[in-house]
């Protein structure tokens, strides 16, 4: 077994309790996991203070003194100890909360320490509490450096007595009595070629600098390595899809496509749709299976780009369809898609969970025989009883609502798997992009169709609410529909839910039956109780739609003008911008605003303020990514996804494009397999194997 795939048992002060909390905690299991687990910041341990010199910034110091007194003080039935400590300038308390008889035992009275804690300031003291504590004789024996590392740590760890100093003796003893160097796993040619530090100095003083200059050097290498693998995965994985997964090709562009464009199309294509569709009939063309994901913002014109590549599929004589993740939302498709077929003779169906069993036989039938050229519908889609004669393209909407075990059920439906597109509204950070689909091919529609009037964003105080009300008075009067949001977070369903129904109430109170009709739509409803409620309010049943976020991806409704959102402080940059985007698709002026609750946080007024100034969805994405971490807008960790533990998505994007243009060049000049251990190495992973058995 390699030394570093031993379990961290066989190191020094490690026992069983330890070892569970190490695993439970940090995820922490062998030597290797815990090297990997580095440290979050670093303190400079030079410097030392007078207790004259401190001021009330809640800071870490240390301090050279002596305790002169200890005291075991019991009030309101909760013990401490107290212990006073003095240098030439002055005094402090030192606290402990727990412990107490252990510690108090082992303090030394009027003997030099050096203390070192986070100082707190109370009723005209200065005290720290559960101080790192270690006598002046013995600091000054082992020549500390002035960098000390500072590891995550929990509740839990801190109370089973995983202190600092004990991950750090842990890590230290190892590197100590570790008589071999750390391999090397990044190419000679990379490290000359920028001037990287080696593996073994990187891991050593990423844990113990020995100076500044060795702990940036460090922290740059490991970023490196880590974007640098991942990109290698990444890139590999593409390859090897395009090498072994071969699909159909369509070699020419016919009547179809050809109809539609020179008679049919009643709009002219901006420059980014028309690179698009270039972008995917080359991929159609070729002789492997296209796997393309379209990014567009809302009402960039996604589904024309879509449409015209189910032509070119039916040029070559193969079926397409287009999968949503809702029923009224695949209602929405098909009917745009049927009117835009109906002129050039092709046949348009569509297939739900609602689809009785007397039609829904007929139609599975015809889509046997070949006489349905294009099918939409929703998950029905890739139900057992759904035979194609020969579907070639099969189209994804909002792609990140079906799991992966969903949309690979569509790769079953042919003995040779369909071309897959797949698009999304949500723009995604380049950054994130390259981490996330970065096996993808990627196509984005950056512009929007000249003409779209940009929706006029405002924020209002909830003090301001009649104004907000008389508003929407005049929206309604005018003819408009309006949206009214209220946020559904998840740790807090119940007050979310209350909160709705509150607002429910005061809505319908001002505007009272019979003169207003309100639809109301939440994540409690059923699922024909909501498309029902959607339905009343697209065709202009009601004049308001009172509802929770299940909104965000929906239909087009081209008459809802105002876009209203309760206590928009607690939502995500791009779930507002998301939101926004359900107004603006008519040809009325569209407005959103943006009510808020004070106090509000930074971050908040961040979010507002961007949403303000811009309507372009991939600033709001790199804005967003900027104020939340790539983390919180991955939410759920995704499978396969490398979570980093250096690297920064946002802040190292320079060395992420540096290490995706050297891992491109490795894999395009077959200069892979000297590297394929070194994968090994970094990754110790099974699914690492799985990417480069073609090698």
């Amino acid at each position: 077994m390699n030394g570093l795939q031993k379990s961290i048992i066989y190191l020094n002060g490690v026992g069983p309790n330890r070892q569970k909390i190490l695993k439970e905690e940090f995820g922490i299991s062998t030597i290797q996991d815990l090297l990997n687990f580095f440290p979050n910041r670093y303190i400079d341990r030079g410097r030392f203070y007078k207790i004259n010199e401190l001021t009330n910034s809640n800071s870490e110091i240390q301090i050279i003194g002596s305790i002169t007194k200890i005291i075991k003080s019991n009030t309101n039935n909760k013990s401490k100890l107290i212990a006073k400590f003095e240098d030439d300038t002055g005094i402090i308390e030192l606290i402990w909360f727990r412990g107490h008889n252990w510690i108090g035992s082992n303090l030394k009275i009027q003997t030099p320490y050096v203390i070192f804690g986070k100082i707190n300031y109370f009723n005209g003291l200065f005290s720290i509490a559960h101080p790192e504590m270690e006598l002046l004789k013995d600091v000054k024996i082992k020549k500390r450096v002035n960098f000390n590392s500072v590891y995550p740590s929990t509740e839990k760890s801190i109370n089973s007595g995983i202190t600092q100093n004990i991950i750090r003796k842990m890590i230290y003893e190892y590197l100590n009595n570790c008589k071999t160097n750390f391999k090397e796993n990044l190419p000679n040619n990379l490290i000359e070629k920028y001037k990287f530090i080696s593996k073994d100095q990187a891991v050593k003083n990423i844990h113990f600098p020995k100076n500044l200059a060795l702990l940036n050097n460090s922290i740059e290498r490991l970023k490196f390595e880590e974007f640098f693998y991942l990109q290698l995965q990444i890139l590999i994985k593409n390859r090897d899809r395009k090498k072994k997964i071969n699909g159909y090709s369509f070699s020419k562009i016919g009547t179809y496509f050809n109809s539609f464009f020179h008679e049919h199309l009643s709009f002219k294509l901006t420059d980014a749709q028309i690179n698009v569709i270039k972008e995917i009939r080359k991929d159609l063309g070729s002789s492997y299976q296209m796997n393309r994901l379209l990014q567009g913002d809302v009402g960039s014109g996604k589904t024309i780009v879509a449409y015209m590549s189910m032509l070119i599929s039916l040029d070559n004589g193969y079926q397409s369809c287009l999968m949503a993740p809702t029923e009224i939302l695949a209602q929405q498709h098909y009917k745009v898609i049927k009117n835009l077929s109906d002129n050039i003779g092709l046949t348009v169906d569509i297939l739900t969970g609602s689809i009785s069993k007397s039609k829904r036989k007929p139609l599975l039938n015809n889509l046997k025989l070949g006489k349905i050229d294009i099918l939409i519908g929703t998950h029905a889609l890739i139900e057992d009883p759904v035979i194609f004669k020969n579907l070639g393209l099969a189209i994804i909407d909002e792609q990140h609502r079906f799991g992966v075990a969903q949309r690979s059920l569509l790769w079953k439906k042919n003995l040779l798997p369909p071309n897959i597109l797949v698009m999304t509204a949500t723009p995604i950070p380049r950054t994130l992009a390259m981490s996330l689909y970065g096996d993808l091919d990627i196509s984005l529609i950056d512009k929007l169709p000249p003409g779209r009037k940009p929706i006029k964003t405002f924020h209002r105080n909830d003090s301001k609410r009649l104004s907000v009300l008389k508003f929407i008075k005049d929206e309604i009067s005018k003819g408009n529909q309006i949206y009214i949001v209220y946020p559904l977070i998840e740790e807090s369903k119940k007050m979310d839910f209350k909160d709705l129904m509150d607002g429910f109430e005061s809505i319908s109170r001002y505007f009272p039956l019979p003169k207003y009709k309100i639809s109301i739509l939440h994540g409690k409803m059923k699922n024909n109780d909501k498309e029902y409620e959607m339905k009343r309010f697209l065709e202009g049943q009601t004049q308001i739609m009172v509802a929770t976020t299940v909104i965000e991806v929906g239909v087009d409704v081209p008459n809802a003008s105002v876009m209203i959102i309760e206590s928009s402080e607690r939502f995500g940059l791009s779930q507002l911008h998301q939101l926004r985007g359900r107004v603006g698709r008519g040809s009325d002026q569209s407005s959103c605003l943006l009510l808020y609750k004070n106090p509000m946080g930074e971050n908040a007024k961040k979010r507002i303020e961007t949403l303000r100034k811009t309507n372009d969805g991939f600033i709001i994405a790199e804005q967003d990514l900027l104020l939340r971490g790539s983390g919180e807008i991955l939410g759920t960790r995704q499978s396969g996804f490398h979570i980093f533990k250096m690297a920064n998505l946002n802040e190292d994007s320079d060395l992420l494009d540096l290490a995706n243009k050297n891992a491109k060049q490795i894999v395009e000049n077959n200069g892979l397999n000297k590297n394929i251990r070194l994968l090994l190495q970094l990754f110790s992973k099974d699914e690492a194997l799985k990417y480069l058995d073609a090698g």
